[in-house]
């Protein structure tokens, strides 16, 4: 009669295509009971935005089925995000990952692959933040549709508004007028940041987006000296121009030893409705670039749509409006995509840990 030794051996030869390593060493595997040839355990995966877990759900199925003796299996799968950050203080012990999203300019559509990234996580069923951190042109209100809101004050924390699911900050929500300019030097700047950052009561977290104002300035130095963080998502579109500008900000970043989680491209292609055609007007290729010279992740592309600036500038977000699309399918596969190299990351850093308590 198989036991749980044999159960647990052929697990063991299920591999996290991600990971690189076995469901059982990554303690993958709770609460598996086994008698008299009747089995069942729950999959436990490192995040429910994995590409993978459909394939890792299979691949255990087929590793059980090839046993004998196995009389009734009951597989129930779960998900608990990985941490992907050296958490060496307590500031922050509520957000399990905080991904910076950064380009080297401005016009590349970067506040609109935040909103839509942290919404497509959402949907997976992962806890998600979003930080607007562009204080002087603050977008994410208008794009969510909220409109004369304000954050509240609660045992001097700030409350995260409630927008389709994630929890939200943004310098928008506290301007005194509509269209109010934010007229600021750095140093006051960085001081909002960092309340935004640790002054908030972001409510257990899997991912935080900040999405950070363009260029190379005080707030990207700001987020990467305040707290750590996961990586940085660099945003660029198909030009020479904005993919230049774009392995700048990834020169900073790696001079600060800040992981860079991968590059995606905005307005990559444009289908034509007609022919059904992908029609490349920016270029071609500008990201795939950047990713094969500097060794980054190609997380993925997204096609210029007027369905994404119309949902943008009435609230209503692509990747909830247009599930079935082109567009928010493309938002789905690189929220994946993330979710994956936070977890990557994640293992890293369990190694790491590991290697320092057995010395």
């Amino acid at each position: 009669m198989v036991g749980v030794d044999q159960v647990f051996a052929k697990l063991s030869t299920v591999i996290d295509p991600d990971l690189k390593k076995d469901i059982v060493s990554m303690g993958m595997i709770k609460n598996l009971e086994l008698n008299d040839g009747n089995l069942k355990f729950t999959l436990e995966l490192t995040t429910p935005a994995c590409p993978f877990n459909s394939e890792i759900e299979e691949d255990v199925r087929n590793a059980i089925n090839s046993l004998d003796g196995i009389k009734k299996f009951d597989l129930a799968v779960t998900a608990k995000v990985m941490e992907g950050r050296s958490l060496e203080d307590a500031a922050l012990s509520t957000v399990k990952n905080i991904i910076g999203v950064a380009s080297g300019k401005g016009g590349v559509g970067k506040s609109t692959i935040s909103l839509n990234l942290a919404l497509a996580l959402s949907k997976t069923g992962a806890k998600v933040g979003l930080l607007d951190a562009d204080i002087y042109g603050p977008s994410i209100p208008l794009m969510l549709g909220i409109k004369q809101a304000y954050m509240e004050v609660d045992n001097n924390k700030l409350q995260p508004m409630s927008s389709h699911g994630i929890q939200v900050v943004s310098f928008g929500f506290f301007a005194e007028k509509e269209h109010q300019a934010a007229i600021y030097r750095g140093p006051i700047i960085s001081g909002i940041l960092k309340q935004f950052l640790v002054d908030t009561n972001w409510n257990d977290l899997d991912y935080l987006i900040v999405d950070l104002p363009p260029g190379t300035g005080d707030i990207p130095l700001t987020l990467a000296q305040t707290i750590p963080i996961t990586g940085i998502l660099v945003v660029t579109t198909p030009q020479d121009m904005a993919s230049n500008v774009a392995v700048k900000a990834i020169g900073m970043f790696n001079k600060l030893n800040i992981p860079i989680l991968g590059v995606v491209e905005n307005m990559s292609y444009f289908i034509c409705s007609n022919c059904d055609t992908k029609h490349y007007i920016f270029g071609d290729g500008g990201a795939k670039k950047i990713s094969e010279k500097y060794q980054i992740p190609f997380v993925g592309e997204i096609p210029l749509n007027t369905s994404i600036m119309q949902g943008s500038d009435i609230g209503k977000p692509v990747v909830l409006e247009n599930i079935a699309t082109v567009t928010a399918t493309a938002f789905d596969s690189a929220a994946k995509n993330i979710a994956a190299q936070c977890s990557i990351l994640a293992s890293k850093i369990q190694d790491e840990n590991k290697t320092k308590l057995n010395q």
